[in-house]
């Protein structure tokens, strides 16, 4: 189980604190809506690039205000 702390999430099964950096721009591979995000543990970079998928809800809501415009 991982907690907040004020640096990250601190992830005790393998006792490190894992903190993200992204551009926050939403991008679309044809299939998939994802972030992409730097992953660090301990303040060492451990995912470059790493693709985090938007909820279906997200998208959703996303699809919603595209469609109004």
């Amino acid at each position: 189980m991982s907690a907040t702390v004020p640096e990250g999430q601190l992830i005790p099964e393998i006792g490190v604190i894992e903190t993200v950096e992204s551009d926050n721009v939403l991008r679309w591979d044809g299939s998939n809506l994802y972030v992409e995000q730097d992953v660090f543990h301990n303040g060492q970079l451990v995912h470059r690039r790493y693709k985090r998928r938007v909820t279906k809800n997200v998208a959703q809501a996303i699809a919603q205000m595209l469609a109004q415009h």
